[in-house]
């Protein structure tokens, strides 16, 4: 049998089929026709099957001389584990495999239960039950279909003086792995109003001990009801599962969590009782998987939600025996929960302590190493095909808005959407014209789980544990990411792309799926250019052309950008092809660098106003006061947004303030801490002071700043604010409209131009749906970590040179030698930019090639592709002046 076959007969909506030979019947399911009482005694005649089936695959039937291989009795059987018989079981019950009868001889748990399968049919068709009988069942606890705290604690206590678990460990094994049984077990009990309380006593002095006992007998012949009305006939409470719902908050579920964890801690410490919660899950989870893909279940009865959160408090479920089987399995049927399912989920989990997050994350990270470390991945055997993987990584997802939901949140500070639309070109008709028509145009996806809850990840100050602690370091390792990108434009239900959960995913790997966004974008407007100039008959123009003076870079650049701005925004998504004039540097890369190297320098040049710098943070912030116009504000976002666009690495120095602002987030009190670190020390004092502020500090609701002369001015932060005292039950106010009007309303000008101009650039990429503010941050700026022994690590030699060459040792140990303003200078000469890319300098694709033998020419190099050209120098000391010349006096381009 094919996999795929052999997933349709599990998962595909169960069919009748014929009775077999021994007379019991298989399960079906017309639930639009079938009563559910005739239902529910077939889940439990087929249930009963596989339940012998294990048996006899574990225990035999007792039969010295018994042919059937498939049971333990017979000669040459070889013996299995508990998890290889619970699968094996399930598969011999589809197939309708031969069954044994118990032999006479064995007293072993088969034939208990024919026997208590017949006892239960016979006894329960009368209405007078013989006690002893009763009482021998309830021994055997035979009538548990589901548990609470106190049953197990009763159970426990009487394995524990009879020093026979096995009671306990059949009572497990049926409760758990049956839906609908732990469905209802540990239920949280509800208070009742005191008329509920006087009917509930009314009718329990009604019932007489013949009725009591009758139902207990008529839950131990059948199974319990279909997960749509078991709420409302298993605890006898008079309730339905619907009615318990409602009384519910959203972060609520109807299961006592704490009694979950009290009877885990008793149990889990005995290694049988653990077996038995393990084979439990394996029978679990494929039905549930069935159930929730083709039943609906959970729309029916919303507390089946609960069989989730009992499940997730096992806290050995990230333990080796369960990665093999049971907790793919499980997985798998998480993974099918509606989304409204997952939120509850997510709301409930973000209540819980950070341990108990970490344990969660533990568990589904686990599980994906060993699946990753465990298979061999290529471009052949995609990581991305590998069901166990993508089920735990949309599992993780659920814990990973817990913890954005439990954190630190601000869901108030928002800055405000521009108001005037950012143009469309006149393209965008043509591109719907040729099939072309963009699938982003309002702007990057939104995930729907995100959406769901509520809330976004940047609303998130401090999560309950690291975000990197979600990142699986051996997935990216083995992702083709070519391939998962394509997976997330397509958006095909049968291919899973890890890009839709970016959290799992490392800033490199990200940064590699943005540069295959961007280039795919880059050739897309290329194609559609050489198209429009066909029908339109106008001169073909595929790049965006940048031609300057070096000496003149910010007018003609500037100058050059605004006009495609007004004109054309589309072309800003072109690929960028910079030219100084006079030179003869073909751009492959490399120029973009330094233009954008020299633009960069220029304007945050404080001379020309347009920012301030702080001596004591080394930090640019908007210019309050600048006299330059909105337009060259949105010119410098559009600056940002080309070099992230064309994968250059830009050396700006901003507070982090400015990237949570960027990706829609205002500024607030906290943010100060690196924006302006001495005023927010002062504020923080002002907070914490326990004298009367209004008398030892006179200050009051009007601030006064400096302009870029230095001349002082004053804004109220509220009207007649210098009539206002600040006093120690308005501080709070105080300080929060301090701080939004130092990071937001004084520059509201400013950066709302410079927002406007990153976002023409950027507004169709997946940049805000893959990157906090903080890799945003990376993105643009690079590492500021520079270790040159993971770039030796990583360089590669060319025309003669390998590592061992004499050459190649004398010159990394005089790299080595030199300072910390060398080394940027040696980047800056072999790379175009002195900051390290996202990911380290481990992650530069450095080459050091020969040119010649010995001789006086200066060493060279191709910034474009990072390659360093070499020539032999006869020694170290001649080595060290060549190159220390070459990187100090290196300016401008030309042909070799």
């Amino acid at each position: 049998m094919n996999p795929d076959e052999k997933e349709d007969r599990e998962c595909a909506p169960p069919q009748a089929e014929p009775r077999p030979a021994g007379g019991a019947f298989r399960e079906y399911e017309e639930p639009e026709i079938e009563n559910p009482e005739a239902s529910r005694m077939k889940r439990a005649a087929a249930k009963h099957l596989i339940e012998r089936y294990y048996h006899q695959l574990t225990e035999g039937c007792g039969n010295e001389l018994c042919s059937n291989s498939w049971c333990a009795s017979s000669v040459g059987f070889n013996r299995m584990d508990n998890n290889a018989a619970a699968v094996k079981a399930l598969e011999l019950y589809k197939v309708n495999a031969k069954l044994c009868d118990p032999h006479p001889s064995k007293k072993g748990t088969a034939s208990a239960y024919l026997e208590s399968s017949a006892h239960s049919n016979s006894a329960c068709s009368n209405r007078k039950i013989n006690h002893k009988d009763v009482h021998s069942v309830r021994d055997n606890f035979k009538d548990v279909n589901y548990l609470t705290e106190e049953k197990v604690y009763e159970i426990l206590d009487i394995c524990g003086e009879k020093e026979d678990y096995s009671p306990l460990i059949r009572v497990i094994g049926r409760v758990f792995s049956s839906a609908e049984g732990l469905v209802q077990s540990f239920r949280r009990s509800k208070p009742h109003t005191k008329e509920e309380l006087k009917s509930l006593q009314g009718k329990d002095e009604d019932k007489d001990e013949d009725e009591k006992e009758a139902a207990a007998c008529s839950a131990t012949a059948m199974e319990e009801d279909s997960p749509a009305s078991s709420s409302s006939s298993r605890l006898g409470e008079g309730s339905s599962g619907e009615n318990d719902v409602q009384k519910l908050a959203p972060d609520e579920v109807s299961v006592d969590i704490e009694a979950v964890r009290r009877v885990y801690e008793r149990l889990l410490s005995n290694e049988k009782i653990e077996a038995a919660f393990l084979n439990a899950l394996v029978y679990l989870s494929p039905n549930v998987e069935c159930d929730l893909t083709y039943h609906n279940v959970y729309s029916r009865d919303p507390n089946y939600l609960n069989l989730f959160v009992i499940v997730m408090e096992n806290s050995n479920l990230h333990s080796p025996e369960y990665l093999e089987i049971a907790l793919p399995q499980f997985c798998k049927a998480m993974s099918k929960l509606p989304l409204a399912a997952q939120a509850k989920l997510a709301r409930l989990w973000s209540h819980y302590s950070a341990e108990q997050i970490r344990r969660m994350v533990e568990t589904f990270q686990q599980l994906i190493t060993y699946k990753v470390i465990s298979n061999e991945f290529n471009s052949r055997n995609l990581v991305n095909d590998d069901d166990a993987v993508v089920a735990s990584t949309k599992c993780l997802k659920i814990v990973y808005y817990a913890n954005v939901l439990g954190g630190d949140l601000d869901m108030e500070h928002n800055e405000e959407e521009d108001e005037e639309p950012i143009p469309e070109s006149s393209e965008l008709t043509l591109q719907e014209l040729l099939g072309e028509e963009r699938r982003n145009k309002k702007g990057p996806r939104v995930d729907p789980l995100e959406t769901e809850l509520g809330i976004r990840t940047n609303d998130c100050r401090r999560p309950l544990i690291p975000f990197e602690e979600f990142v699986n370091e051996p997935l990216n390792e083995v992702l083709e990411m070519d391939k998962d990108y394509t997976f997330f434009k397509v958006e095909t239900e049968n291919k899973f792309s890890f890009m839709t959960c970016p959290f799992i995913l490392n800033a490199v790997t990200k940064n590699l799926g943005l540069y295959y966004d961007n280039r795919i974008r880059m050739y897309s407007e290329r194609r559609i250019t050489v198209l429009y100039s066909l029908v339109q008959g106008q001169q073909l123009n595929p790049y965006l052309r940048l031609k300057v003076r070096r000496d003149h870079i910010i007018d003609d650049a500037l100058v050059r950008l605004e006009m495609i701005a007004m004109e054309n925004p589309a072309d800003l998504k072109k690929q960028l092809y910079v030219e100084f004039e006079g030179e003869q540097g073909v751009d492959e890369g490399g120029v973009s660098k330094e233009f954008f190297q020299l633009v960069v320098e220029e304007i945050f040049n404080p001379d020309i106003g347009m920012f301030t710098y702080d001596e004591r943070t080394k930090l640019f912030w908007f210019n309050a006061s600048s006299f330059e116009n909105d337009g060259q504000y949105t010119l410098i976002g559009i600056v940002l947004g080309l070099a992230i666009y064309n994968n250059c690495i830009l050396d700006v120095h901003f507070p982090m303030v400015v990237y949570r602002k960027l990706m829609g987030k205002k500024g607030t009190f906290r943010d100060l801490a690196d924006a302006n670190p001495v005023l927010y020390q002062s504020l923080k004092e002002l907070l914490e002071y326990e004298g009367s502020v209004e008398e030892d500090m006179m200050i009051t609701f009007q601030i006064s700043q400096t302009d870029l002369f230095g001349n002082p001015l004053m804004y109220d932060l509220r009207e007649n604010g210098d009539k206002i005292p600040v006093t120690n039950e308005n501080r709070k106010e105080f300080v929060a409209q301090y701080a939004e009007y130092m990071l937001n309303k004084s520059v509201e000008k400013q950066f709302k131009a410079f927002r406007r101009g990153f976002h023409m650039v950027t507004n169709e990429s997946p940049l805000k749906y893959l990157f906090r503010p903080e890799e945003i941050e990376l993105l643009i700026c690079g590492s500021r970590n520079l270790d040159f022994l993971a770039l030796e690590e990583t360089t590669e030699y060319d025309g003669g040179y390998n590592r061992d060459s004499r050459i190649i040792k004398e010159f990394w140990e005089t790299l080595h030698s030199f300072g910390e303003e060398q080394k940027r200078l040696f980047l800056q000469f072999t790379t175009g930019t002195d900051r390290a890319p996202v990911g380290g300098l481990g992650k530069l694709k450095m080459i050091i090639a020969k040119n010649g033998p010995d001789t006086d020419r200066l060493p060279t190099s191709h910034t474009c592709f990072n390659v360093l050209l070499l020539p032999e120098y006869s020694n170290k000391e001649k080595l060290r002046e060549r190159l220390l010349k070459a990187i100090t006096y290196a300016k401008g381009f030309g042909m070799l």
